[in-house]
């Protein structure tokens, strides 16, 4: 486990220039005793955490913690700055080199004059009632990674130094308890330590223990045997929204997106717990033995959450319900896989050391190239498709992959792809935002700082990891 802060940062800091990628992804073993307080899941010396209904919670075999793990390529926190470091064609390029530069003006002329972006508005996450004081801080977080990533593309340092101020102002008001009891805390703590990643606040010792106190913060903010979860409940390793709420994949995705680009190794404990409940969310029958996963399509995807014996929005807009509770009579509940959720799953698997040998990620991938689109959301339509774009790239750089190979045979150039729908996209005036009004995607500040995420991702230098 990680004993300090600074030690944290220190193992973390990302290049701010590129580096040569190594050629192999070097291994590392799991400690023996975290595997086997995982593997163990003997039930916890805590009591139940009172905001856990135990009648819900469900029991289940606990899946193998991997013996060693690959360690991801280290993050890159810029842009190329040149295209001989990137496979992309001079009309790709320059149309990413555009789109992005006109988004980030667009949010720049829309910044608060505190430096934040959403101010005052009120979000409703997914599993939690209206709240909005964390809100802007989450998306500013959000929003000083996409300015710190492409320097070269804004007009000058001060939309990105303002929204590090917002930030650090926020957290010397409200810290990281205050704005998790205000809601989102998750996404706050991981907004937050993906942009001061991005920003560089190495150089500065208090940036650095922010940094470093916002990966502690997540760190325990995680469902384990301190809330008296074992690891054979369905809540064990994940994270959900603020005041602790019902673990979900897009809280523990965030988080695991947080803690690769502070660049906390996957062997950490907190990786590894996360690692079980990503198992359980997969719809695999090999490696979730979860009711809902067995009688399920087998097809490789990912749902929502598997706590409380799992939900997903792609039942939902199936027509058979968020929890599968609609299905027609006499056939056994399962959940439907959707696009947002499996890039997500199949990105933090990655990031939990998994290598493409395994049968998660296989088949993980194997969803994937079965069902190839950038036109829609597959599983709920046109709902969440910024979220959608930025997990497909982010997951798809990671992955080392530089084509993908459809159900049909036919492969796709995916940065291409991603960089011609985003441009297809984008408002006349630089901005994007979704007509589908859903996970707040219809408010063009989130949207457009989704929208850069992703044509920076597409922008980076290349991985060469095949």
């Amino acid at each position: 486990m990680l004993n300090t802060s600074i030690a944290i940062v220190l193992a973390a800091v990302a290049p701010l220039l590129q580096q040569d990628d190594p050629p192999t992804r070097p291994a590392r073993q799991i400690p023996t005793e975290v595997r086997d307080r995982i593997e163990r899941g003997t039930a916890s010396e805590e009591t139940l955490d009172p905001r856990i209904d135990a009648s819900k919670i469900t029991e289940l075999d606990v899946p193998a913690v991997p013996e060693t793990v690959l360690l991801p390529a280290p993050p890159v926190h810029r842009i190329a700055t040149d295209r001989g470091q990137t496979r992309l064609d001079d009309a790709s390029w320059n149309t990413a080199i555009e789109s992005t530069r006109r988004g980030l003006a667009w949010l720049a002329r829309n910044q608060s004059r505190n430096g934040g972006w959403m101010e005052g508005e009120v979000v409703v996450p997914t599993d939690q009632p209206p709240r909005e004081a964390a809100a802007a801080v989450a998306v500013t977080g959000l929003g000083l990674k996409a300015f710190a990533q492409a320097p070269e593309l804004t007009e000058g340092p001060g939309p990105r130094e303002q929204a590090f101020r917002f930030v650090r102002r926020a957290l010397e008001s409200h810290g990281f308890d205050g704005l998790a009891a205000a809601g989102l805390g998750n996404y706050v703590a991981s907004s937050i330590a993906m942009g001061l990643a991005a920003n560089g606040s190495t150089t500065d010792p208090g940036d650095a223990g922010t940094l470093g106190d916002a990966v502690l913060f997540l760190q325990n903010n995680q469902w384990d045997e301190t809330e008296g979860v074992s690891a054979r409940q369905d809540w064990f390793g994940g994270a959900g929204y603020g005041n602790r709420g019902r673990p979900d994949l897009s809280n523990t995705q965030m988080m695991l997106d947080a803690l690769y680009d502070a660049g906390v190794s996957p062997d950490e404990p907190v990786v590894q717990k996360a690692l079980v409940f990503l198992s359980r969310t997969q719809n695999l029958k090999a490696t979730n033995p979860a009711a809902w996963a067995q009688a399920g399509s087998d097809d490789g995807g990912f749902v929502y959450t598997p706590a409380n014996d799992g939900e997903s929005f792609g039942s939902a807009a199936a027509g058979e319900g968020r929890y599968g509770e609609t299905m027609p009579a006499g056939v056994a509940r399962s959940l439907r896989s959707y696009g947002s959720m499996t890039y997500a799953g199949f990105k933090s698997l990655l990031f939990a050391g998994l290598g493409p040998e395994d049968p998660r990620v296989a088949a993980a991938l194997g969803w994937i190239r079965d069902h190839w689109t950038l036109a829609e959301n597959p599983g709920v339509g046109q709902q969440g498709v910024f979220y959608y774009l930025h997990a497909m790239a982010r997951a798809l750089r990671a992955s080392g992959l530089d084509e993908i190979v459809d159900a049909d045979g036919t492969k796709h150039d995916w940065r291409k792809e991603m960089i011609a729908e985003l441009a297809r996209r984008q408002r006349p005036d630089g901005r994007w935002f979704n007509d589908a009004d859903r996970w707040e995607e219809s408010r063009p500040e989130l949207a457009t700082i989704y929208a850069c995420l992703a044509l920076e991702e597409a922008l980076k230098p290349r991985l060469g990891m095949e």
